[in-house]
């Protein structure tokens, strides 16, 4: 094969109308969508009633405004848990290759488990984790 019929063949695989039953398709899809939302809209029941309207809440009863200030110790320990959970997974990489790491990589697990523990005998100094106030 020469580099003519290479470049003619390329080209009449690539092609608009190869595209066309992916556009139709797309059509139809677009289609279904907007026909069954209309649908249901038009046949489905329409009773407004005062609990339909109503916000849910995981069918729990809600009380009070939600604008009240919650505590912070809530969101502390969230925090503090997503710190300390990312930073044990980066122990999985030297599990997996602790043998090709050898012992300057050791030394490096080392470090960072120390500072790991400092900043988790911080957080006890500070009282991060005591709940009682």
């Amino acid at each position: 094969m020469n580099l003519i019929q290479l470049i003619t063949d390329a080209s009449a695989s690539n092609s608009a109308s190869n595209y066309l039953p992916i556009g139709i398709q797309l059509i139809f899809a677009a289609g279904f969508v907007f026909t069954m939302i209309a649908l249901s809209a038009w046949v489905g029941p329409k009773r407004k009633t005062s609990d339909k309207l109503d916000n849910f809440a995981s069918g729990i009863e809600s009380h009070g405004n939600a604008r009240q200030p919650m505590a912070i110790k809530y969101f502390l320990v969230a925090i503090l848990f997503v710190l300390f959970d990312v930073e044990v997974i980066f122990f999985y990489p030297y599990a997996v290759n602790f043998r090709e790491l050898g012992w300057s990589g050791f030394g490096a697990v080392l470090m960072f488990v120390g500072f790991f523990l400092a900043g988790f005998i911080y957080i006890i100094k500070k009282g991060a984790l005591n709940w009682e106030d």
